[in-house]
C-alpha cells in the first residue's frame, strides 16, 4: 500500500525529529511507497528550519510553510490536497499518535471502509476533559450523519480520492471530518495505543472553539434549539397569563413586582440566547462572504 502521511506542525521544534525517526523505521515495513508531508502552520519557533534540514536528509519527506497560523484543520487540509498516494494518514506532531499503530488503521481500511479513526484504548486526559471531548465528538458524529462513530480523532486513515468531494471548498473555518463526510458515509474506528502527549497545543479553549465551529458552521441544530426555546417560552408565557387572570378574578389582586421582574428577566434571557445563536450564524456567513483563503503557502521544501 502506498501512503501519504500528513502532519500539521506548530511549536514542534523538539518533537518533529523524534517523530520522523520513528516514521523512518516503521514506514518501510508496511508501505511500498510513502511520503511524509510536514505543514508548518506559522510556527514561531525554529520548526521550519528543522523541516528544511530533514527534507534534505530524507527524500520521502516534504515540507510546506504557511504564511501564518491558520489552524490545525487548515494546515491538515493543505497537506491532504498535495498528497500523492492513494491512502492518506493524518496524525499529530506531539508523539501521541504512534507510527507503529498505522498498520492497525490500514488493516481496518482494507475491510471496505473509507475513513478509519484511531481510538485510544485508554483515555489520556482527566475526567472533565474526557467528558467534554466525548460530547464534542458525539456532536460532530451527528453533524456528519454517522452517529454510530463516536471515536473521531486526528489520527485517521482515509482514501485520498475523498478530497474530490471538497475540492472547491474555500473557507477559513473548517472541520476535516465534516468535509470527509461529504464524500462517504463508510466511517469506522479501531482501538490503538495512544501515547502521552508532549507539549500539546490543543487546549480547553481550542476544544470549545471547535465545538462552536462544528455547531454553527455545519449544523442547523442551534437554530432549531432557539426555535424550541422560543416555543417553550411562548407556552410558559401563556401559562403565566392564565395564572395572572385566575389570581385576579379569585383574589382580586395581581402578583407583585418581584414576580413581574422574574418573568421579564426570563423572557429577556431567552431572547438574548436566541439572538446570540443568530449572531454566530451571521458571523459564519460574514466570514465566508469575505472570501478569505483557507491557507496561503509561503514556500516548500523537498521534492
Amino acid at each position: 500500500m502506498n501512503l501519504s502521511i500528513v502532519i500539521p506542525v506548530y511549536r514542534g521544534e523538539t518533537l518533529i525529529e523524534p517523530l520522523v525517526q520513528r516514521l523512518a523505521i516503521t514506514l518501510p515495513v508496511f508501505a511500498k511507497k510513502y511520503e511524509v508531508i510536514l505543514v508548518n502552520d506559522g510556527s514561531p519557533d525554529h520548526s521550519w528550519e528543522l523541516i528544511e534540514r530533514l527534507s534534505k536528509k530524507h527524500t520521502w519527506l516534504r515540507g510546506i510553510r504557511l504564511m501564518r497560523n491558520y489552524g490545525q484543520h487548515n494546515a491538515t487540509l493543505c497537506g491532504m490536497r498535495v498528497a500523492n498516494y492513494e491512502v492518506t494518514v493524518t496524525m499529530d506532531q506531539d508523539l501521541q499518535h504512534p507510527p507503529e499503530e498505522i498498520p492497525v488503521l490500514l488493516a481496518k481500511l482494507e475491510e471496505g471502509y473509507d475513513v478509519v479513526y484511531g481510538a485510544p484504548r485508554k483515555l489520556p486526559q482527566g475526567l472533565i476533559r474526557n467528558l467534554l471531548t466525548a460530547n464534542i465528538k458525539r456532536t460532530l458524529a451527528n453533524v456528519m450523519g454517522v452517529p454510530s462513530v463516536r471515536n473521531i480523532s486526528a489520527f485517521r486513515a482515509f482514501r485520498t480520492e475523498l478530497r474530490s468531494a471538497f475540492a472547491n471548498f474555500q473557507s477559513p473555518t473548517l472541520t476535516i471530518d465534516v468535509l470527509l463526510s461529504w464524500g462517504t458515509s463508510r466511517f469506522t474506528s479501531v482501538r490503538v495505543e495512544i501515547g502521552e502527549a508532549e507539549n500539546s497545543n490543543y487546549t480547553f479553549r481550542a476544544l470549545v472553539k471547535t465545538a462552536m465551529t462544528i455547531l454553527t458552521g455545519y449544523s442547523t441544530m442551534p437554530l432549531r434549539l432557539a426555535s424550541w426555546i422560543g416555543f417553550a417560552m411562548t407556552i410558559f408565557g401563556l401559562g403565566v397569563f392564565i395564572y395572572v387572570i385566575t389570581i385576579y378574578f379569585t383574589l382580586g389582586s395581581l402578583p407583585g413586582f418581584p414576580f413581574l421582574a422574574s418573568i421579564i428577566a426570563l423572557f429577556s434571557g431567552a431572547q438574548l440566547f436566541a439572538l446570540g445563536i443568530f449572531g454566530e450564524y451571521l458571523a459564519r456567513m460574514f466570514d465566508r462572504s469575505m472570501d478569505r483563503p483557507t491557507y496561503v503557502i509561503q514556500e516548500t521544501a523537498g521534492e
